[in-house]
């Protein structure tokens, strides 16, 4: 149950947006940047980093919903996002990802935690400065995304169908802030 009066019938953050829109819009804005704007990272891979951040902080609604969009736009859908939340280093993605997961895992723990050698590491897999500072962004922001959903107790569904709904919602329509219902 929530510890605050929000709508049970939205999911996870859209009720907490819905609460407080006035902080909504920043929010969706960020996110909408990082895992969706033009880069040389997949909207996929953006969204595994999300996932596994948030795995890593045991956020339940935030790694499912965020693991069934990189399912919906990564080549193995859910087989390789489970494999790469499992077990990064055997999953069948690329080295550059590998890497960039080292770093999002070590940003999971601690800011201070990344490692110039996991840094040099991701540049001899082939991540840009770009490629590099946005992991360590995206891992930053999803640990204060995963503590704000937890952090409220707000509503997880059980139901792995609402989530894929949800995806096809963000991966036509992005993080814009929902209409109002």
């Amino acid at each position: 149950m929530p510890h605050i009066p929000v709508s049970e019938d939205l999911p996870g953050i859209r009720s907490l947006m819905a609460f407080r829109p006035e902080t909504a819009g920043p929010l969706c804005d960020l996110a909408e940047v990082l895992l969706r704007s033009a880069h040389s990272l997949s909207r996929g891979d953006r969204e595994l980093i999300a996932a596994f951040v948030s795995s890593r902080n045991e956020c339940d609604f935030c790694c499912q919903s965020h693991s069934a969009f990189a399912a919906k736009q990564l080549d193995g859908g859910r087989s390789v996002v489970s494999e790469a939340l499992r077990a990064p280093e055997a999953a069948p993605i690329s080295d550059k990802m590998k890497a960039l997961l080292s770093i999002a895992a070590q940003v999971q723990k601690s800011g201070k935690a990344v490692t110039p050698a996991s840094i040099d590491a991701a540049r001899a897999a082939g991540a840009t400065d770009l490629e590099i500072h946005d992991t360590v962004l995206i891992a930053a922001a999803f640990c204060m995304y995963n503590r704000y959903v937890d952090g409220l107790a707000a509503v997880t569904p059980t139901d792995p169908t609402l989530y894929d709904q949800m995806a096809e919602r963000i991966v036509a329509d992005g993080y814009r802030m929902p209409a109002a219902d």
